[in-house]
């Protein structure tokens, strides 16, 4: 505990790092504050109301990733979700547009010229997500517009897409001026901010209420512990692929002749695939709450059937995530180019031939590793749906009578814990928290002091 405080001081007593730690802080400082200006003409109360009934379904999906913000309707509603759908779309679209596809192999300039049109279709798209939100607000029953017309539309456009805009470019400044991530660190910055809420309620269980006991409260902390070491197990796991380079001559030079590794990560889709999976798992819920469909009581019956917490929906998010990790990983890391590039540079694996059987030994490893890693994501989004909502195995034809009886309730009806378990939420905040740690232990020991980890170290330097 000691050498991490010792670090702590050493990032604020170097001074190019002192300032990107404080730029970071009030960037997020400035993120937070703009999330209490609400969007004029809206009835905040009403609308908090519909999002309290509406947890599950795709609005609270997406209130999740905005830090209660969309509930409030403030000018940052929208968070950085259009951003996040512009850099997908345009990450699938290089795939199959061969103007951007080149454009990914140009380096820095082709990133720059990506980057741009990101941003566009991030306007884009938050200009759309704002006139379908201000034309729904307008159209529901629930009295949410308090003056409704074209004016209400605009304004709502403006304020929304302005504030989708802002928080970009708040991203970018963390990222090229600050510590880690800006994009990553602005979801984290919204998921963390509801843990004091989440605590004081587990306060209110525990010794206000007493709807659980010590024994309970033990076994959370013991769940939550055990779930983010689970969580920094996975994260750093990879598959390392021993990768030989021949000597070769290169003018009056000899290269080649090292060794060396191709690391594969266990999780290469990171919280993507969750991400999907929740999203399309999400629709049908939100679908619940159109007028036409709950008069179709065959409909409505079967949307039910894969709400949240269901057997069904159990089924159908661990299948969504498992495809949309193989979908994901097929995008971002290419077996047969792999190995080509591997080829061209007279590297080999020992045991494996260049060329095809390089690229099917890839291929075969790569599904072994997506098949684990779909799992662990599907065990970390489920487990704590069943501590929060149980499984509602009841529901269940023909057997649900006898597992009603004889299961524990807890594991039927869960525990009730309003703490932040969820899946997605966990595997962003555990994941940024890494990722930035790691970025300021490589500033310190570039720097010639000790990391934050013990294996860190002090590296070799004219100082040492």
């Amino acid at each position: 505990m000691n050498k991490f405080f010792e670090a702590v001081a050493n990032v604020f007593r170097i001074p190019d790092l002192r300032k990107r730690v404080l730029f970071t802080l009030g960037m997020l400082a400035i993120y937070r504050l703009g999330g209490h200006i609400p969007t004029p003409g809206i009835d905040a109360n009403r609308l908090e109301e519909f999002f309290q009934q509406n947890q599950g379904t795709l609005f609270g999906f997406i209130d999740l990733f905005s830090g209660g913000m969309f509930r409030r309707l403030t000018i940052f509603a929208l968070g950085i979700m259009p951003y996040i759908t512009a850099s997908i779309i345009l990450q699938l679209l290089t795939i199959v547009v061969p103007f951007l596809e080149k454009l990914q192999k140009e380096g820095e300039i082709g990133r720059r010229k990506i980057t741009q049109y990101t941003r566009y279709l991030t306007v884009g798209l938050a200009m759309m997500q704002s006139f379908g939100i201000a034309s729904a607000l307008q159209a529901s029953d629930g009295g949410f517009v308090l003056n409704p017309g074209i004016g209400f539309v605009l304004l709502t456009m403006i304020s929304l897409t302005t504030g989708t805009a802002f928080i970009m470019w708040l991203g970018e400044q963390i990222s090229e001026r600050g510590i880690g991530n800006g994009m990553s660190l602005i979801i984290f910055a919204g998921i963390v901010v509801g843990l004091p809420t989440a605590m004081a309620e587990i306060y209110t269980n525990v010794f206000v209420t007493r709807n659980w006991n010590p024994l309970q409260l033990i076994i959370i902390l013991l769940v939550m512990v055990a779930v983010i070491g689970f969580i920094v197990l996975v994260e750093r796991g990879e598959r390392r692929i021993p990768v030989q380079y021949a000597k070769r001559v290169v003018g009056r030079r000899m290269m080649g002749g090292q060794s060396t590794h191709l690391p594969l990560k266990v999780n290469a889709g990171g919280v993507i695939p969750v991400i999907f999976a929740s999203s399309l798992l999400a629709f049908p819920q939100t679908l619940l709450q159109v007028p036409y469909i709950k008069d179709i009581p065959w409909l409505q019956a079967a949307l039910q059937s894969i709400g949240y917490a269901e057997p069904l929906y159990a089924v159908l998010f661990t299948a969504g995530i498992i495809f949309f990790c193989f979908f994901y990983v097929s995008i971002i890391f290419n077996p047969n180019e792999a190995a080509d590039n591997m080829r061209k540079y007279g590297g080999f694996i020992p045991g494996i031939r260049p060329g095809k059987n390089t690229a099917d030994y890839l291929n075969k490893i790569l599904t072994k590793i997506t098949v684990v890693g779909g799992l662990y994501l599907a065990i970390l989004s489920l487990v704590p749906t069943i501590m929060i909502s149980g499984i509602k195995l009841q529901h269940l034809p023909l057997v649900g009578n006898f597992i009603d009886r004889t299961f524990p309730r807890f594991l039927l009806d869960g525990l009730g814990v309003t703490f932040y378990f969820g899946g997605t939420s966990l595997l962003i905040v555990v994941g940024v928290a890494m990722d930035t740690v790691n970025q300021i232990e490589a500033q310190l020991i570039m720097r010639h002091y000790e990391g934050f980890t013990p294996r860190a170290g002090r590296i070799r330097g004219r100082r040492s």
